[in-house]
């Protein structure tokens, strides 16, 4: 939530005493001239508009937003001040900003991670291109905007969530009333085979039985309510994938690349397998983009480059973000504090604010596009 009000220049005209100024009704009709920048719709007849208070030419009006990550509050709010202030009578503008995420297509199932709204895959056709980085940074971001957000690891082979959470090897989650209850840690939730087997295990399983686990992390673990689940998926287009998208209706995917044709030929193929399954992929992230040299600022492109604007143009999608080459990334997924939380002010942390910006701004669009219209 965030306030944000304009005050006229003190040498323009103000009401009378008595409490003039604008009415309601010519304050939501100013506010019609309000386009969400996305929708391209106005914000009253989108119901944004949650509610209009005028008195003695202080207006204030409660706007609210459908992700608390969207990174156009600021556009919105300069442009409810723009509609409201020429009316006559108008000393001060007041913006209240509130969020409330819908639900894309209606969520998941009954019994399948009931409260989530939005569950959301992250993937790549190929393993070491940074996608499990990607999955938990791209969670920390969400959280940092105040959106309730967990993340479940389904990299069942590999499960690296703890680690880069810091979650100790022989932290065990609580089970309460039959239900195992997620491990929170850095604003947000998270599940991983990693907490429930030792450290050291391999896992062994075929297909039926990777299934009937990612079943179990969305109906037996107590989520809770969350606006979005992030889902961490193994390299490839196996069983994790068409299992995760036969339990639930995903809200889209994003996927994981680096800038090289090696991986950029494997993430084809995990574009092509999630439109097969009917699941909307919002967007690709490229990885290890470049390598800025701290001493001398030279940026080098180890990977290559063009490969996310390959899969974009071949696609029809978009890069949501190129996220740099950088140590420190590394070290914060081995000390266990992500690069999103541990340094906020860098460029990297920075890019991965706006990937989470722009995959919730993808969401809301889809989920705003099915609601009715107001008159």
């Amino acid at each position: 939530m965030g306030l944000f009000s304009r005050n006229k220049p003190n040498d323009e005209p103000r009401p009378p005493a008595d409490g003039g100024g604008p009415t309601k009704e010519a304050v939501l009709q100013a506010l019609r001239q309000v386009m969400e920048p996305e929708l391209h719709r106005d914000i009253v007849s989108l119901n944004m508009v949650k509610s209009v208070a005028v008195c003695d030419g202080i207006v204030k009006v409660a706007v609210e937003l459908t992700t608390p990550a969207c990174p156009l509050k600021k556009e919105i709010t300069e442009s409810v001040e723009k509609a409201v202030a020429p009316l006559p009578g108008v000393r001060q503008v007041t913006v209240e900003m509130t969020s409330n995420v819908k639900a894309v297509g209606g969520g998941p199932p009954r019994g399948m991670a009931p409260g989530v709204k939005n569950v959301l895959a992250v993937s790549s056709g190929k393993g070491g291109v940074g996608k499990s980085t990607v999955a938990v940074n791209l969670t920390a971001a969400l959280a940092g905007t105040g959106a309730r957000v967990g993340v479940l690891d389904c990299d069942l082979y590999g499960p690296n969530v703890p680690t880069m959470l810091g979650i100790p090897a022989d932290h065990k989650p609580e089970v309460r009333d039959g239900r195992l209850q997620p491990v929170a840690k850095h604003g947000f939730l998270s599940m991983s085979i990693g907490y429930l087997m030792d450290p050291d295990q391999p896992i062994v399983w075929r297909g039926p039985m990777l299934h009937k686990a990612i079943q179990q992390f969305l109906s037996d673990v107590e989520w809770g309510d969350l606006d979005y689940l992030v889902v961490d998926l193994p390299p490839g287009t196996g069983d994790a994938q068409l299992s995760l998208a036969q339990l639930v209706p995903l809200a889209g995917a994003v996927v994981v690349t680096t800038p090289q044709e090696v991986s950029v030929v494997d993430v084809r193929k995990a574009i092509a397998m999630f439109r097969q399954v009917h699941v909307d992929v919002l967007g690709v992230v490229e990885n290890m983009a470049a390598f800025v040299c701290p001493h001398c600022r030279h940026e080098t492109k180890i990977f290559g480059e063009g490969g996310a604007e390959g899969l974009a143009k071949k696609f029809g999608i978009p890069v949501l973000g190129r996220i740099p080459l950088e140590p420190a990334v590394r070290a914060g997924g081995d000390e266990g504090v992500p690069i999103a939380i541990g340094k906020p002010d860098s460029a990297v942390a920075a890019a991965f604010r706006e990937v989470a910006g722009k995959v919730a701004a993808a969401l809301s669009v889809k989920s705003a596009w099915a609601l009715p219209i107001l008159q």
